[in-house]
C-alpha cells in the first residue's frame, strides 16, 4: 500500500474512532469519498483489505489503523 494511502487511512481511523470510539468499525470504502475520482487507489485498497488480508467487509477501526502502522 502505498504511503499516501496508508496516511490517509490511518487520518481516517483515527478520526472515527475519536468521533464514535474504539467500538467502531468502518470499510475500505472510508478512504473514499463517494465519488470514485482513482479506481486504481480504490483497487489498491480494496487488494490490501480482501486479498492480502482476508479482512471482513466491516474491522474494527483501532485493528486497521495497528495493522496499517506496523506496516503490514
Amino acid at each position: 500500500m502505498r504511503e499516501t494511502l496508508r496516511a490517509k487511512a490511518i487520518t481516517v481511523c483515527e478520526a472515527k474512532i475519536a468521533q464514535k470510539g474504539e467500538g467502531v468499525g468502518l470499510s475500505f470504502y472510508a478512504f473514499f469519498r463517494n465519488k470514485n475520482d482513482d479506481p486504481a487507489l480504490l483497487m489498491e485498497a480494496a487488494e490490501w483489505w480482501i486479498k492480502t488480508h482476508a479482512l471482513d467487509h466491516f474491522e474494527k477501526a483501532v485493528k486497521i489503523r495497528d495493522m496499517i502502522r506496523a506496516g503490514l
